[in-house]
C-alpha cells in the first residue's frame, strides 16, 4: 500500500482520468504546483487536501493516512439508516420488558411476600398505582417514539390483557388456591 502523499495525489488523479491542468484549475493553483506535490517536492495545504479529497472523491482518510476510498453516500445513509433501525427495535424491546419486568415483580410480590392481612395494601399499591403509572409511562414512550407505527394502538389491548391477567394472576387465583 502507497504510504506518501504524492503517490495517492496521483493515483486518485490518474483514477479519475484528470490530467493535472484540469486539477489545477479546479482548485485555483498552478499546473507546476500540482506537479509538485505529486513528486513531493511541496505538500499542499489542508484546503487544498479538502478539495482534492472531494474532486477525486476519496475520503481525507486515504489521503493524509491510507485508508480505502471514501464510500458512497448512499452506502452511508444505508449503514447509518441500519444503525438508527438497531436503535429503534433496541428501544421497542427494552420498553416492553421493562413493563414485563414491573408486571413480573408485582406477580412475585404478592405471592411470596404477601399475607392475607397485606392483600388489601398490595391492592392499592399495585393494581391501582403502579400498573396504571407504569401503562401511562409506557404508553407516552409508545406514542411519542411511534414505536410500531398504526400497530401501536395494538398496545391498548395488550395493556388491557397485562391488567386483567394481573388481577386474575392475584387475587383469583389465591381464592382458587384456597379451595
Amino acid at each position: 500500500m502507497e504510504h506518501d502523499i504524492g503517490s495517492k495525489i496521483k493515483a486518485a488523479r490518474l483514477e479519475k482520468k484528470l490530467t493535472q491542468e484540469q486539477v489545477a484549475e479546479i482548485l485555483g493553483v498552478s499546473r507546476q504546483t500540482i506537479s509538485n506535490w505529486e513528486n513531493e517536492k511541496s505538500y499542499p495545504d489542508i484546503i487544498s487536501v479538502i478539495k482534492m479529497s472531494d474532486c477525486y472523491e476519496v475520503s481525507l482518510d486515504y489521503l493524509l493516512k491510507g485508508e480505502q476510498k471514501m464510500k458512497t453516500y448512499y452506502d452511508y445513509l444505508e449503514e447509518s439508516t441500519n444503525v438508527v433501525k438497531s436503535n429503534a427495535n433496541r428501544n421497542k424491546i427494552i420498553t416492553i420488558l421493562s413493563y414485563m419486568l414491573v408486571w413480573a415483580i408485582a406477580m412475585i410480590v404478592f405471592w411470596f411476600f404477601t399475607s392475607g392481612s397485606d392483600a388489601m395494601g398490595y391492592s392499592l399499591m399495585f393494581l391501582w398505582i403502579i400498573l396504571p403509572v407504569t401503562t401511562f409511562v409506557v404508553s407516552i414512550v409508545i406514542g411519542k417514539n411511534d414505536f410500531w407505527k398504526k400497530g401501536k394502538w395494538a398496545f391498548t389491548l395488550f395493556f388491557g390483557v397485562m391488567y386483567m391477567l394481573a388481577e386474575y394472576g392475584t387475587f383469583k387465583m389465591d381464592k382458587q388456591h384456597c379451595f
